[in-house]
């Protein structure tokens, strides 16, 4: 490749980059892996899951499972961290 190639990863990663969403593929990645961390009960008791500023927000269909799911954060945390293969998060909010 000479000087004015870039790889279209490096590009996407300089898109990413410039519009302040370095981490997008990890964010990806634990969203979509939701599901497998906590299993198919809380997963369909899930209404709505987004990552902003490093933390997780998930909304559930029921006081009780948010009640449930605030006594595992930091396991929770700590799983979908690995996902990502880096300090990705830094809290979770349940809804």
């Amino acid at each position: 490749m000479n000087d004015n190639q870039s790889s279209i990863g490096e590009l996407i990663k300089e898109f990413y980059k410039q519009h302040h969403r370095e981490n997008a593929f990890e964010e990806m990645k634990v969203l979509e892996s939701w599901r497998s961390v906590v299993g198919d009960f809380i997963s369909d008791h899930t209404l709505d899951l987004r990552i902003v500023r490093n933390v997780l927000y998930v909304k559930v269909d029921a006081d009780s499972l948010r009640n449930e799911l605030m006594y595992s954060r930091t396991s929770l945390l700590n799983n979908l961290n690995k996902v990502a293969e880096m300090e990705l998060l830094k809290d979770i909010v349940f809804i």
